[in-house]
């Protein structure tokens, strides 16, 4: 990295991560509560061509996901995006993408997706259907989570993959139950899909397979990370892809036409009609499972970023404590759980889901970028890095790739992410200020000078 950091003087974290644990991660991470309403939104611009759309989305990702496997095999560090772009370009930028990620698209969606878990929850147990039940839920929800990673990631890993196997079973089984109850007509292609129609369903899908940055931020926790994470990454993204191809498959071949009709629960009204009643019920109940696993995840892997600012000297170093007995970074779990739940309780983090999508899209060419920097530098961790093969072509793809969607974003978007970039780098020129004058060194933060 530009500025490595010294070793902590206290306990470090663990590295108790390998495939398993880290692909289930990717998945669960992916596979969220935009699955459920997933189908119907892609039939309803493209019809039962939408494989197609599958097909270029699927690649798209895959190009960028090639790059989070290539940088994600030579830093180590906590942090995942963070700690890519920061050992790339420096502790500036990386802070800037770091906060970028935190603040623009994890709380905010890890808060959207905590209340839809709660209204979910509610709609099959009017007990907690009410306002005041829906707040002490989500505190709940929070503060549990939080218990459970704070006394070891061991534990939060076993959590989210039991998690991610249950949410992640009613859906398979949807898929293969529903194979059976196909009518070939309703997958009769009417003439070729037309080339705008498949760019405008290739962007809602390709927010559907984002996810895999979030899964990487626990990357200082994955043992032999040249070797984990780009297998972890391929299992990950490919699982998915099968599953989301496997679902709109069954949903387009058993409703047909009605399907774009059905926005609000498509795989409920596929379930229904191939297993009855009690099918729409096991599909609402996974949707409940579905946006637990989700949160379930991001309190398993997106605290390590804070953690990475505490460690690295960029936020007070507190944030990167770890526990004297469970070895996790306990603040740092505590404060994210904590603003999570504000979000969520509060409501704001509407406001701030606008900049979730250009923030992701940042950090992604961001990373893209990064596999470049760190091969001209020869930047690898504990073994020799997976390396792309086709030199840079692969790299400037992805960053085509992102562009292209980034380009559609409107002024009011990049003034707001404009306005997350100004408040980072102020806080940035502010520690390295009191840096310099308690003539103080901390790792990660060059001195002045």
């Amino acid at each position: 990295m530009a500025h490595p950091a010294a070793p902590p003087a206290g306990p470090s974290l663990v590295r108790a991560l390998g495939v398993r644990a880290l692909a289930a991660n990717v998945v669960n991470n992916i596979v969220g509560s935009g699955i459920f309403v997933l189908p119907a939104a892609v039939a309803a611009i493209l019809g039962p061509a939408a494989a197609v759309a599958y097909v270029l989305c699927a690649v798209m990702i895959g190009l960028v996901g090639l790059c989070f496997a290539e940088v994600g095999s030579r830093v180590q560090a906590a942090g995942g995006p963070y700690a890519y772009v920061e050992a790339a370009f420096g502790p500036y930028v990386g802070f800037l993408a770091g906060l970028l990620f935190w603040f623009g698209s994890i709380v905010a969606s890890c808060a959207a997706v905590a209340t839809v878990f709660a209204a979910s929850l509610g709609a099959l147990l009017p007990a907690v259907g009410g306002p005041v039940a829906q707040a002490a839920l989500l505190v709940a929800l929070f503060t549990v989570l939080a218990a459970v990673n704070v006394r070891g990631v061991r534990a939060g890993a076993r959590l989210m993959e039991l998690l991610t196997a249950a949410k992640l079973a009613p859906l398979v089984l949807l898929v293969l139950v529903g194979l059976f109850a196909l009518r070939p007509a309703h997958l009769a292609w009417t003439g070729m899909p037309v080339l705008a129609d498949v760019g405008r369903a290739a962007l809602v899908l390709i927010f559907a397979f984002t996810g895999v940055e979030g899964a990487l931020t626990s990357s200082g926790e994955v043992r032999e990370p040249a070797r984990t994470v780009p297998r972890a990454v391929f299992l990950g993204l490919a699982a998915v892809a099968v599953l989301y191809a496997g679902l709109q498959l069954v949903s387009q071949g058993v409703l047909g036409p009605a399907l774009a009709a059905t926005p609000d629960a498509p795989l409920a009204a596929v379930a229904e009609r191939v297993l009855g009643g009690p099918g729409r019920t096991l599909i609402l109940v996974a949707a409940a499972v579905s946006t637990l696993g989700f949160v379930s995840g991001d309190m398993l892997a997106s605290p390590r970023l804070l953690f990475a600012f505490g460690h690295d000297g960029l936020l007070p170093a507190r944030l990167g404590a770890v526990h004297a007995r469970f070895r996790t970074p306990h603040v740092a779990i505590a404060i994210h759980a904590a603003a999570c739940c504000a979000a969520a309780l509060s409501g704001t983090f509407r406001v701030l889901a606008v900049l979730s999508v250009v923030a992701t899209l940042l950090i992604y060419l961001a990373c893209c970028l990064a596999v470049l920097e760190l091969r001209r530098r020869d930047v690898r961790a504990d073994g020799a890095p997976f390396r792309i093969p086709g030199g840079a072509a692969v790299p400037l793809l992805a960053c085509a790739v992102v562009l292209w969607p980034l380009a559609s974003a409107t002024a009011t978007e990049f003034l707001a992410v404009a306005g997350v970039l100004v408040v980072a780098s102020a806080l940035y020129v502010l520690r390295r200020w009191r840096v310099s004058v308690a003539g103080v060194v901390t790792p990660g933060v060059p001195p002045v000078g």
